[in-house]
């Protein structure tokens, strides 16, 4: 009897090492082989995490992490898929559903739920769904999905509902693409952004839809060559360049391109927006060619950004210059259709208005009109005319 008991344990062996070296030869990497369920209810974290440590060890030439099809799998814990990995390039194929915990985190709070970080030519695609139990988190989580120290990104076809708070964060990367998103939230939920971008270069998202209770983009301090494109935004609070400075800090951003996009029934459109205090400068900034329907503020620089109002006079300013916006046609709420508020210490410069025609959104008939402090720059072709811009 102990002979063929030993003998079963070692054919058992053997064969989960045959199992293994398939897996790694074929370099798919199925998270229901690592033990994830997918019924809504189990908890698959670990799953996630012992599926991707296998496939971050593999040599394949681009090993792939599997989420089938037709399944809803329990991250009820915040997980990192750590890099580097020894492949150059690895990839995610996410077809299947994955949805927070409806209670706090196992593992306590974290910066985000899902994060990718030190991982070198990832790429993420398909129509799969992170569904992020909304308000039960938007008092105490961060992010569902941060990529961290990320180059040679490419997400392609996600889907994102109901976030924790940001729906992506990017955060150090250099070479990122994201496109075909779509990232929805109730207008009235708090902090999430569809997508922000901290510490990053040459960032591009194109053709993706975002209706959010935040920036459908935010573009942070140290972020610079971000180019977005075909975007559908609404509802949320526009794409913004900022805040920046906040107590004090120097903030870093240039070489911004927004183009071809539609704002609907937003707070904001195009928005640069700065706190009083802070240094160092925001520049070289384009929006051009954008659709606007019933947007509350379609251009707006603010450099006495203060959401609470309890902000006190200072001095210092992150500068704004070198911007343009071209080609605007809409619609505006409100009939201040464009606000240019600028410091009295640090004004705007080299702001520039061509081609813009914002109207009242009852068939024109109500006048609209800018408010224009301390900036410098030209204007042509403007409705309604910015009077400090000649």
């Amino acid at each position: 009897m102990k002979s063929w008991r030993f003998r079963n344990g070692i054919l058992a062996a053997i064969l989960f090492v045959i199992l293994s070296l398939a897996m790694l030869g074929s370099g798919s990497f199925d998270v229901t082989s690592y033990g994830a369920v997918g019924d809504g209810k189990t908890d698959d974290s670990k799953a996630f995490q012992d599926a991707w440590a296998a496939l971050c060890q593999s040599s394949s030439s681009q090993p792939t992490l599997q989420i089938p099809r037709g399944k809803t799998f329990l991250v009820g814990s915040p997980v990192s898929f750590e890099g580097p990995c020894k492949s150059p390039s690895v990839s995610v194929k996410w077809a299947g559903t994955v949805i927070g915990p409806q209670k706090t985190w196992k593992g306590g709070d974290g910066d985000s739920w899902l994060e990718f970080a030190n991982v070198d030519g990832l790429s993420i695609s398909g129509n799969g769904k992170i569904y992020g139990q909304g308000a039960i988190w938007w008092k105490t989580c961060s992010g569902a999905l941060r990529f961290r120290s990320c180059n040679r990104l490419r997400v392609l076809g996600l889907k994102s509902a109901d976030s924790p708070r940001n729906h992506i964060s990017i955060t150090n990367c250099i070479n990122a693409t994201f496109s075909n998103l779509k990232l929805t939230a109730p207008e009235d939920s708090p902090n999430t952004d569809g997508i922000d971008i901290a510490n990053s270069i040459n960032i591009q998202i194109s053709n993706s839809l975002m209706a959010t209770g935040d920036d459908c983009i935010a573009i942070n301090d140290g972020t610079s060559h971000v180019k977005i494109t075909g975007l559908t935004c609404g509802p949320g609070h526009g794409i913004s360049v900022g805040s920046l400075g906040k107590e004090g800090d120097e903030a870093v951003v240039e070489n911004i391109y927004v183009k071809n996009c539609t704002f609907a029934n937003t707070d904001n459109g195009a928005r640069i927006k700065t706190w009083q205090g802070g240094s160092g400068f925001a520049r070289k900034i384009t929006y051009e060619d954008i659709q606007l329907d019933n947007v509350r503020n379609p251009i707006l620089i603010d450099q006495y950004y203060c959401p609470h109002q309890t902000c006190a006079n200072k001095g210092k300013a992150v500068g704004i210059s070198d911007v343009w916006f071209s080609n605007f046609q809409g619609t505006t709420v409100d009939r201040s259709a464009i606000t240019l508020n600028c410091s009295n210490t640090v004004p705007c410069t080299n702001i520039n208005l061509n081609n813009i025609k914002i109207t009242a959104p009852t068939n024109g008939r109500e006048e609209v009109f800018a408010i224009c402090n301390n900036a410098y720059g030209k204007s042509s072709d403007t409705v309604p005319v910015v009077s400090c811009l000649k």
